[in-house]
């Protein structure tokens, strides 16, 4: 099952898409940057149910009987425009929950999901045993985005200098996630002038990776930004997230400044809207 947008109505930052002549709502959440789908809109598609609302109830029973309560408790109550016009609570879930609950549904419609579950399970073993299959995967979906091997080989670059400089904060006691966040977007602050929501809105990006989106230009400078972070962080011995701030801001900084360079030479942006969504043919470079 793929959602493709259809006439989409907007309200409040609300949508509605279309699924195979079906009516599917969903939100999208600025602050997660996640879309979030109404799980009876989902189960009405799946299997045709006179009453998914009921449906909903019985399976969610089932899955807590189970022991996948856990998977009912990321389903939370959200305000949806109802049938009648009027805003009513509804469940809604994000991608990862649903095809979990997509599973334990007993419907022909939902079996192909299930066999691309099975797919993608199988190919992310392989991958462990053997990572050069995981690389292999990479370079043919950005050949499918319309990237050429140049572009590819300078996002590999980056992604090592990037996975150099996470490796670094690991062992300096930098917290995952949360704390990677923050100091990336402090690097990306520094070297671009936008924070990365800002970067992605730019190119009318959502769940989209930034990185895939962005030109050889901006591979470059991200790369820069951050090989200079680890190389002061590592000159300075710092230690903990605090103290990792300001390599980040340092490192941000020798980016900016060579970018600024290269803009008063050429006259042209580094920073661009240009994105990969659209077939090469039709794609259309927007500089700021």
């Amino acid at each position: 099952m793929r959602l493709k947008s259809g006439n989409s109505m907007k309200k409040n930052n609300k949508q509605i898409t279309i699924f195979e002549g079906r009516k599917i709502r969903r939100v999208w959440d600025e602050k997660k940057e996640l879309w979030y789908f109404s799980v009876v809109d989902i189960i009405a598609v799946l299997t045709n149910s006179d009453n998914p609302q009921v449906y909903w109830r019985v399976l969610k029973k089932r899955l807590i009987d189970e022991g996948s309560g856990e998977t009912v408790t990321k389903c939370n109550g959200l305000k949806m425009v109802a049938p009648d016009g009027k805003m009513r609570l509804t469940d809604v879930a994000d991608v990862e929950t649903l095809l979990r609950l997509i599973q334990s549904v007993p419907s022909p419609k939902a079996e192909p999901i299930k066999l691309w579950l099975a797919r993608v399970g199988y190919e992310r073993i392989q991958e462990t045993t053997d990572p050069e299959k995981s690389i292999n995967r990479g370079r043919m979906n950005w050949q499918r985005m319309g990237h050429g091997q140049q572009w590819i080989q300078q996002r590999m670059m980056g992604q090592e200098i990037r996975n150099k400089l996470t490796d670094y904060w690991r062992d300096s006691e930098v917290k995952e996630k949360d704390e990677y966040v923050i100091l990336t977007n402090i690097i990306h602050q520094e070297w671009s002038d936008l924070s990365v929501k800002k970067h992605k809105q730019l190119k009318k990006l959502k769940t989209e990776n930034l990185r895939d989106h962005m030109t050889d230009a901006e591979l470059i400078f991200t790369a820069l930004a951050e090989l200079s972070t680890r190389q002061i962080a590592q000159a300075d011995y710092v230690r903990g997230f605090e103290q990792n701030k300001e390599p980040a801001k340092k490192g941000g900084r020798i980016a900016k400044h060579a970018r600024l360079e290269l803009e008063q030479k050429t006259g042209k942006k580094v920073v661009s809207r240009e994105n990969f969504k659209l077939p090469v043919g039709k794609r259309i470079k927007r500089l700021t």
